[in-house]
């Protein structure tokens, strides 16, 4: 592609939480911040709802997300695509790795993987700090797997790291904006070992479907929390996998508590209609959020 044609594409932003709690404002800081980028360069600005997890994502949830960016002043392009939606499009993308020899089921629990890791004592950790799998799903033959599959078992799809790796003809990199100037870095996805990219009970996971939405929205800037930095080398080695284009990465800094942990819905980090019923405005509420007011 010619370098003027290239720089007149439509750039692709996107807001893309999960409905599992009410936004705070760490989330808004991140979708004012992929609305004011997509603004100064002319762009779109996509709401993507990640609603994969049935268990806990619930529609009054999602409705509250588009109340809370509303009454911010955003505006986002309709329809809104909902991941629950679309689990055709990550099974394919999970035949396609499958076909490839790059898949296999593991079946221990989250309880019997703890197990394992304490007695193996302090073995390595991906960069979430979850002791890497053990590995133990490989010394199952393929027929096995699949007699445990047919007969119902609760299994996970994990990517085989080392065959996946071995796929690469070159290190992946990938550009980087959220600390000043651009930069490229180098994507080390051996750290977080043989990844989940499908559970029995939820056909996809947040690495797999994301990178798949991605592709299918054009999305062509990810503009996320520090957070999910690390995440970036799984999804540029599933972009590699799968023959899918890789985007521009702007990971911002994080709004803190006062014991200098970020903002989460877990550990009850205030939501953005608590602070509308106490009477703070959208433009104190941007403020807030590290942005200037409007």
């Amino acid at each position: 592609m010619d370098p003027k044609e290239k720089s007149a594409v439509t750039r692709v932003f996107r807001f893309a939480p999960s409905p599992n709690g009410y936004l705070h404002l760490g989330h808004a800081r991140s979708a004012l911040i992929n609305q004011a980028m997509a603004a100064a360069c002319g762009g779109r600005f996509l709401l993507r709802i990640e609603d994969t997890d049935v268990t806990r994502c619930r529609p009054e949830f999602i409705a509250a997300i588009e109340e809370d960016l509303a009454w911010l002043g955003l505006d986002w392009e309709k329809p809104v695509r909902r991941q629950s939606e679309h689990f055709a499009d990550y099974r394919m993308a999970l035949d396609r790795l499958d076909q490839a020899g790059l898949l296999f089921a593991s079946f221990e629990s989250r309880s019997e993987l703890a197990a394992l890791s304490y007695a193996s004592g302090e073995g390595a950790r991906d960069p979430d700090g979850t002791p890497l799998y053990p590995g133990l799903g490989k010394t199952l033959s393929l027929a096995e797997r699949r007699r445990r599959i047919a007969a119902g078992a609760p299994h996970a799809l994990r990517l085989d790291m080392a065959k996946a790796l071995a796929r690469l003809d070159r290190p992946l990199t990938y550009g980087e904006s959220g600390y000043g100037d651009a930069e490229t870095r180098v994507a080390r996805p051996e750290l977080w070992g043989d990844v989940v990219l499908a559970r029995k009970e939820v056909p996809t996971s947040y690495h797999l479907s994301v990178v798949v939405d991605d592709a299918l929205q054009g999305v062509t800037d990810v503009v996320r929390g520090r957070d999910l930095e690390a995440a970036t080398a799984i999804h540029r080695l599933l972009q590699a996998l799968l023959g899918l284009p890789t985007p521009r990465y702007h990971h911002h800094a994080l709004i803190l508590d006062a014991q200098g942990k970020k903002l989460a819905k877990s550990a009850g980090a205030e939501p953005l209609r608590a602070l509308r019923r106490r009477g703070v405005t959208p433009a104190e509420a941007r403020a807030m959020a590290g942005l200037e007011p409007v």
